[in-house]
C-alpha cells in the first residue's frame, strides 16, 4: 500500500480531480483511489482520465478506504456527512474536508470524535499543481493522521498548518479568494496596455509573463516584498509615476477592505452550513 493509503473522494469535481492527478504523479496507485460522483458522464471521464474506481454511491466508494476526502459543495456537506458517517466502520478512517466554511466542530458532530479529522483549504491553482493549502485538525487528531493529510495535500502544492481554526477565514480571504484578485489586476493591466496601443495578444502574453516573473522573483528572494518593489522603482522613473497613482487611489486600503469582506463572508458561510 502507498503512503497515502486507500482513499475515497466523495465528489469528483475539479478539486478532487486536481488532488487525484497530483497523487498519481507522486506514485499513488490508481487502484487504491475510489471516487463517488453522481454524474455518470463525470464518472466515465474520471475513470478514463485517471484509471481510478468510480461509484455512484458514496458508501460503496468509501467501503474499502481508510481515508475519505470530502469534496462536495458546502451546502451539501451536512446531508452527505450524516449519511456517510455510519458507513465508515473503521474508527481509524481519516476524514479530510476541502469544503469551504465547514468548521471542525460540525465535522466532529457528523463523524464522531474518535477519528482523525482535518479541515483543508486549497485554492484553484491546485488544478495546475501550484496550490496553497492551509490545514487545521481537531485536538483529538494524532500526529500520524496529520502527517498523512499533509502528504495528501502536498500533492497539489504548498501546505501550511494553522494555529487556530479562526485563522481559516483569513486564509479563505487570502489564498482561497486571492487568485481572483490577481486575475482582476492582470485583466486591468492587460486592458490598459491595449488601450494604449498594444495588440491584444501581445498585451496578454506580456501581462502573464510579467505576473509569473514577479511571483517567481518573490518566491526565490530573501528580501521582503517591499524591498523588491523598491528595487524596481527608480527615483523619477516610470515605475515611480505609476505607483504614485496607485497610492493616491488608496490601493492598499481598498485591498484591505476587500480581504476583510471575504473573511466576513467566510464566517457567515460557516455559521450557515455548519450549524447543528
Amino acid at each position: 500500500m502507498s503512503t497515502y493509503g486507500r482513499l475515497a473522494f466523495i465528489g469528483g469535481g475539479n478539486m478532487a480531480a486536481a488532488l487525484i492527478g497530483g497523487l498519481l504523479r507522486r506514485g499513488a496507485p490508481p487502484a487504491q483511489i475510489a471516487v463517488a460522483e453522481p454524474s455518470e458522464e463525470r464518472r466515465n471521464w474520471l475513470r478514463a482520465q485517471f484509471g481510478v474506481q468510480t461509484f455512484a454511491d458514496n458508501a460503496l466508494a468509501a467501503a474499502q478506504s481508510d481515508g475519505v476526502v470530502l469534496a462536495v459543495k458546502p451546502q451539501r456537506m451536512r446531508e452527505v456527512s450524516l449519511a456517510l458517517a455510519p458507513r465508515l466502520t473503521a474508527a481509524t478512517t481519516l476524514v479530510i474536508s476541502v469544503a469551504a466554511g465547514i468548521p471542525l466542530d460540525a465535522l466532529e458532530r457528523w463523524f464522531g470524535t474518535g477519528r482523525g479529522i482535518v479541515r483543508a483549504m486549497p485554492n484553484r491553482p491546485a488544478l495546475s499543481g501550484y496550490g496553497a493549502t492551509a490545514l487545521i485538525a481537531t485536538e483529538r487528531t494524532g500526529r500520524s493522521p496529520r502527517e498523512r493529510a499533509e502528504s495528501i495535500m502536498n500533492a497539489v502544492g504548498l501546505t501550511v498548518w494553522l494555529q487556530a481554526e479562526s485563522q481559516m477565514d483569513v486564509v479563505t480571504a487570502l489564498s482561497g479568494s486571492g487568485p481572483a484578485y490577481f486575475f482582476l489586476f492582470m485583466e486591468a493591466l492587460e486592458s490598459a496596455a491595449r488601450d494604449l496601443g498594444l495588440a491584444a495578444e501581445v498585451a496578454h502574453r506580456l501581462t502573464l509573463a510579467t505576473a509569473l516573473g514577479a511571483a517567481r522573483m518573490a518566491d526565490e528572494a530573501v528580501e521582503p516584498l517591499a524591498a523588491l518593489r523598491e528595487q524596481v522603482t527608480s527615483k523619477g522613473g516610470t515605475t515611480e509615476a505609476a505607483l504614485a497613482v496607485l497610492e493616491t487611489a488608496e490601493l492598499r486600503a481598498t485591498i484591505a477592505r476587500a480581504v476583510a469582506a471575504a473573511a466576513r463572508r467566510s464566517v457567515e458561510l460557516a455559521a450557515e452550513f455548519g450549524r447543528p
